[in-house]
């Protein structure tokens, strides 16, 4: 995911909030969240998952008149996720945040992506299991990193039947 601007304000902080069913007023309160030791709102914890809407790329975005992968407008098969390909099947295995400082209504991100670490091992199955770390820095208006946005994908060496 590749972002050059994105946004973060606080209509959008509440959105996120409420679409979690969160009702935290560090959140939407300005006056609630002044009083506390982060002295203002903040977003929540998995809120930069919504730069993905700015990203033109993204390629579970759909795009009017183009058939998408989340349409299921045709059999993509198992093994079609976005980032696996050949071989076996490509599963989200895990997703993790590193936060460098809060995310704050003002702020205004770009990303920049780069593979981490990578590494297999024998399933139980039967086949290796290949697994890859996919980084995404998130990072403010003076270049500082503010969040680390960690994925890690697995790729099974068989097909499905196998």
């Amino acid at each position: 995911m590749a972002v050059e601007r994105f946004p973060v304000e606080a209509g959008q902080i509440l959105q996120f909030a409420r679409a979690l069913g969160d009702a935290n007023p560090i959140y939407s309160d300005e006056a609630y969240a002044r009083g506390t030791e982060l002295g203002g709102i903040v977003a929540p914890p998995t809120f930069s998952q919504a730069s993905q809407h700015f990203d033109p790329e993204f390629p579970l975005r759909p795009r009017p008149g183009r058939p998408w992968f989340g349409s299921a407008a045709e059999d993509k098969g198992p093994g079609a996720a976005p980032g696996s390909e050949g071989g076996g099947i490509g599963l989200y295995a895990e997703h993790r945040f590193v936060y460098h400082r809060h995310l704050r209504p003002g702020d205004v991100l770009h990303t920049r992506q780069h593979p981490g670490e990578s590494w297999e091992k024998e399933g139980r199955r039967g086949g290796r299991l290949r697994f890859q770390e996919y980084v995404t820095e998130f990072l403010d208006a003076q270049d500082s990193l503010v969040l680390e946005s960690i994925v890690v994908g697995v790729t099974t060496e068989k097909q499905v039947g196998e």
